[in-house]
């Protein structure tokens, strides 16, 4: 959410369920300078509306990866971007990929990643 930030894109914003990863949060943005200019909600991202999210950032386990897919598949609009940090979407092939390892991330247009989905889907009903 920082380092959104501090490329241009506004608003940023984290969803945090961990207290103890919530304020660690906090502690971050407030060490960075941006207190007030992020900000990190304790909400379950699996009850929260991403439709009017353009740009989205994941951290999350690769099991999570696939019903996270189909969330962002239904609710994020055609000229949002997903970035996976350390682990990718296994079903999406990615726009743009950088670094290496731990350190690698995989960015998808939701544009391109639909189209490819329903051309995978098309192709399995014939």
């Amino acid at each position: 959410v920082l380092e959104a930030y501090k490329q241009g894109l506004r608003p940023a914003l984290g969803y945090e369920l961990n207290p103890w990863l919530l304020c660690l949060a906090n502690y971050r943005a407030w060490r960075a300078g941006c207190h007030g200019k992020v900000s990190f909600l304790k909400k379950d991202l699996w009850k929260v509306n991403l439709s009017d999210c353009h740009n989205v950032i994941v951290f999350l386990a690769p099991s999570v990866k696939p019903p996270l897919a189909t969330k962002l598949l239904a609710e994020l609009p055609d000229d949002a971007r997903v970035v996976a940090g350390r682990f990718p979407f296994p079903c999406w092939t990615p726009s743009s990929t950088l670094g290496q390892g731990l350190e690698q991330v995989w960015a998808y247009d939701m544009k391109e990643v639909r189209r490819e989905v329903q051309g995978s889907a098309q192709g399995s009903q014939v």
